[in-house]
């Protein structure tokens, strides 16, 4: 009894879908859309070019962006700070040595003169003068000291770095493009100067010629290009392989234009990070010969001579230590911050 019910029940389902469909299918039930031809091949979303991914990338890095903007306000200090007052790094007054840092409406903060004991040295020696970050023992201005030397450490870092730059991508480049002997004899040079130990490199170099800017630009650069040209060989060697790079070699690319076209470009990325970990790197050594006493020679200044002439009277006069130790950390905390948010944002792979 049921299945007969079911049975009569589908016929009348079947019979009402039939009612709805027409007997024939004709040309004017259909309507062309309303689509110009023109636009058959635009792109729907604002094309994005890769370094313009890469910023917005790095700019929703908070502790990246930071740091650009502290690195960007040192290193206009670095210019403008010694000529804001009328003291140059030079200069010296002996009556007024040693006289403790005072700002005038920053007393709150402990720029108020006042020395370890509490004595407002201002007062005692009667100056009228305010030196912002105080004096040493010649009577020299540390303000205009400290952004000299601040001055003088960045660009000893990144002319170091810019030379690491050019020789390592040069180097690493041709060895690992070229292959085969050239790169079997190149890399043999690399090997032999990665087991001298660079610090004794350096050492010995400075020792030779008269320390200063350039004897310590010279002596940075003897093997800190090995780092880069690694890198920058091991990029190209990969890419050499690419199928990209092999239609364009059987397209009749020159040696040339495949370097500038089609690899330089793309090793960008792994050069301006390894740049980034350089230039504190760079600073770091600057400021450890001239601690150990290789560096720049009186009266000069670089953040690593004005901390080692902190270090030596730290414990009565800790502000001739204090200023130039925050500058140097902050630098060196920046630009490995930095170098971090470049090497996600530079990272195909974390794109999303």
């Amino acid at each position: 009894m049921k299945n007969s019910q079911e049975k009569e029940i589908g016929r009348k389902d079947i019979q009402n879908q039939n009612a709805y469909i027409p007997e024939e299918i004709t040309a004017d039930m259909f309507v062309k859309a309303p689509l110009d031809p023109r636009k058959s091949e635009e792109i729907g979303t604002p094309s994005v070019s890769f370094w313009k991914e890469a910023f917005q990338r790095l700019a929703k890095n908070r502790g990246s962006m930071i740091s650009l903007v502290l690195l960007v306000l040192l290193i206009i200090l670095a210019i403008i700070g010694p000529s804001m007052n009328e003291f140059t790094y030079r200069g010296q007054n002996i009556e007024h040595s040693n006289m403790p840092p005072k700002v005038q409406g920053l007393e709150w903060l402990g720029f108020d003169g006042k020395d370890a004991k509490g004595i407002d040295q201002y007062a005692e020696k009667n100056v009228k003068t305010n030196y912002w970050f105080g004096t040493d023992e010649f009577g020299r201005d540390l303000w205009t000291r400290v952004w000299k030397g601040t001055q003088i450490s960045l660009f000893i870092a990144v002319v170091a770095a810019a030379l690491d730059l050019i020789i390592g991508v040069i180097y690493g480049g041709i060895s690992s493009f070229y292959g085969g002997r050239v790169d079997n004899i190149m890399q043999r040079i690399i090997e032999v100067l990665v087991g001298i130990p660079n610090l004794i490199v350096i050492i010995l170099f400075i020792l030779i010629l008269e320390p200063g800017i350039k004897s310590i630009i010279l002596a940075m650069i003897i093997t800190g290009w090995v780092g880069m040209a690694r890198v920058v060989r091991g990029q190209v060697l990969q890419l050499k392989g690419q199928e990209f790079v092999l239609a364009s070699r059987t397209l009749g690319a020159s040696n040339p234009r495949l370097i500038w076209k089609h690899i330089l470009p793309n090793v960008m990325g792994p050069i301006i990070v390894t740049v980034m970990f350089t230039i504190p790197t760079a600073i770091f050594f600057e400021a450890f010969l001239s601690f150990i006493g290789l560096g720049l020679q009186a009266p000069l200044a670089s953040l690593g001579v004005l901390i080692e002439d902190g270090y030596k009277s730290m414990r009565y006069f800790s502000y001739k230590l204090i200023y130039p130790a925050i500058i140097i950390s902050t630098i060196m905390i920046c630009f490995n911050l930095l170098g971090d948010g470049l090497r996600d944002a530079l990272d195909p792979k974390m794109r999303k």
